[in-house]
């Protein structure tokens, strides 16, 4: 059984890297990949190549995934709307309840 592992975009709070780290999850910042202020495009692409979850608030991703882009699945959750312990709650039960193989093409919004 494949994990998921997860590449954080620039905004979500290094925290939850953080958090998800203490757990045992793989877990990549933008930071980390080399893409702050990288276009959506790019995160995408470095996504999909590493098979990552990618984890974002920008609603931009949810675009490219309705245009049929290829990815290694997503995960939305609106700006502002969820604190750092909600957000790693979250991500923690999708690395439980799912294989990476289900996330693929997939999105799950927090």
């Amino acid at each position: 059984m494949a994990r998921i592992a997860f590449l954080l975009d620039e905004h979500i709070p290094s925290a939850v890297a953080q958090a998800l780290r203490q757990r045992q999850i793989d877990v990549r910042t933008a930071n980390e990949a080399g893409l702050l202020n990288a276009p959506d495009t790019d995160y995408s692409a470095r996504a999909h190549a590493e098979m990552r979850v990618l984890v974002t608030q920008a609603s931009d991703f949810l675009r490219l995934h309705a245009q049929q882009e290829p990815h290694a699945g997503i995960v939305y959750c609106e700006q502002g709307s969820r604190t750092i312990g909600q957000l790693v709650a979250g991500l923690v039960l999708i690395h439980e309840a799912l294989e990476q193989s289900e996330m693929v093409g997939r999105v799950e919004f927090l």
